[in-house]
């Protein structure tokens, strides 16, 4: 019973909690208990804070048998990406070269708000150095693993959220993407991951990369995900390039269906190299959208690899931020991490200018495919997970986390809501996934697709059969 409450989605529990059959406290237990059981095999807390949460899941039980929730989402267990800011908790952005002294006074946009609609707060999940690359290990916490096989990867930089969400530590898990870092571990541990139109959800501070790093929900199912966004699209005005607030209530239209939706499919955007069984997987996620009524077209979208330009920004980026650290960074940072600002120093004004052209063009090129489609479905990673604690799979001719991302950055550089889509296991049981992109302010449409397919074709998770045979340790310490 204690995993069943773990796994119970947040709105079926708000449904109970509602009718006083199931109270916060039992579900925060639950979640606790699974957290202290099986974290150590997959890392994924920096932070993990029992008994803070026991208290507010208390308080949350009160105001329940009151009949008066503090908002949306009283007493949903929720983790929160180390990257952003939470009162009375350290932010260290997985890095040891963060300075722990605080004062940790201040929530982020997107944590202010999940506490001011109730939600339980676990702790802290784990990150790369700095968010830099795709997987998720560091010298902080070590290597996070896959709950699907903890000898391969959870993806990055929102890994630990996306272990979250598969293991049951946690009903709604707050991630960030600058180049897919929500979508890339969403899609290796088979989790529903979303971001929105850039600046939908408010943001302080600004991640690493400007104007590109988006925030968004990871999630067991697409309900659950679009009330987490409804609760995080709120306004704040510390980020003064949000747009206005709509007020939009992303759960409706949620089961209207996609019947007569036009939706593009590229299997590689016409540049990609992407695994066999992995395609035939998406092929067949896409026959049930064209099944349940979508108008499917396989078309590519028609732009060039805009990895040049895309990679002008974020190397000097990372830059950037390396000399925000100081020199005791050259000594300890992530090799990786010292290599791409390296490369980030070599940027010219004339370069980002330049980049900044192509963003502009891809931009408009998009806004123009989608006056035709509603849509654009892809693959979500080129391949599924690999072994943990690399940064690509060797002996495949890849210099970098980028060569098996080739479908997620330049939807950061357009702006656009993207979300991940589990769409099943192959014969090695590792997820797949798709990822469904739609214009700017059409995030209802993304929900409407993930949505419909999730009803055909229900998500699987691992379970605690695979947790239960980790014989992986953890390593590092919580800080």
């Amino acid at each position: 019973m204690s995993d069943d409450l773990a796994m119970m989605t947040a709105t079926e529990m708000l449904r109970l909690f509602r009718r006083r059959k199931l109270s916060p406290v039992e579900v925060a237990k639950a979640t606790i208990d699974r957290i202290r059981r099986y974290d150590r095999h997959v890392v994924a807390f920096r932070l993990f804070a029992p008994d803070q949460a026991l208290k507010a899941a208390r308080e949350s039980e009160r105001r329940w048998m009151r009949g008066a929730p503090k908002g949306l989402v009283d007493g949903v267990p929720t983790t929160i990406k180390d990257q952003w800011l939470t009162k009375g908790w350290s932010t260290l952005r997985g890095s040891t070269l963060s300075s722990t002294r605080g004062p940790w006074n201040e929530d982020s946009p997107p944590v202010a708000r999940l506490r001011e609609h109730g939600a339980v707060l676990l702790g802290k999940t784990t990150m790369p150095e700095f968010g830099w690359k795709g997987v998720t290990d560091c010298k902080l916490t070590g290597i996070s693993r896959n709950p699907w096989n903890v000898d391969k990867t959870c993806g990055g930089s929102s890994g630990g959220a996306a272990i979250a969400a598969a293991s049951g530590f946690g009903a709604f898990n707050l991630g960030s993407d600058g180049a897919g870092s929500i979508r890339m571990p969403a899609a290796f541990c088979g989790v529903f991951g979303f971001k929105g139109t850039f600046g939908r959800v408010p943001s302080h501070p600004y991640a690493t990369l400007p104007m590109c790093s988006h925030v968004g929900p990871i999630t067991r199912t697409v309900p659950d995900g679009a009330l987490m966004y409804n609760v995080m699209t709120e306004p704040d005005a510390r980020d003064w390039l949000a747009p206005p607030y709509d007020g939009r209530d992303y759960r409706i239209g949620l089961e209207d269906g996609i019947k007569g939706l036009r939706i593009a499919y590229s299997r590689d955007l016409g540049y990609a190299k992407v695994d066999r069984e992995l395609v035939a997987l998406v092929d067949k996620a896409v026959k049930v959208l064209a099944d349940l009524g979508a108008i499917v077209e396989e078309k590519d979208p028609g732009f060039a690899d805009p990895f040049e330009p895309f990679y002008a920004h974020y190397a000097g980026a990372m830059a950037v931020n390396l000399e925000r650290l100081g020199p005791r960074a050259l000594k300890e940072a992530d090799p990786g991490f010292l290599r791409m600002a390296e490369d980030g120093k070599r940027v010219t004004a004339r370069d980002l200018l330049l980049a900044w052209d192509a963003r502009h063009n891809l931009g408009r090129h998009m806004n123009l495919f989608h006056q035709r489609y509603d849509a654009l479905i892809t693959p979500q990673n080129a391949l599924v997970a690999f072994d943990a604690g690399i940064e690509f799979p060797k002996g495949r001719g890849m210099k970098s986390w980028f060569d098996w991302s080739p479908f997620c950055f330049p939807f950061n550089f357009t702006m656009q809501p993207a979300a991940t889509v589990p769409c099943g296991l192959t014969r090695g049981g590792l997820p797949a996934a798709l990822q469904v992109v739609t214009a700017r302010y059409r995030e209802d449409l993304a929900f409407r697709i993930a949505r419909a397919y999730e009803s055909a074709c229900p998500f699987p998770m691992p379970g605690v059969r695979h947790l239960g045979r980790a014989k992986a340790a953890r390593k590092g310490r919580r800080q």
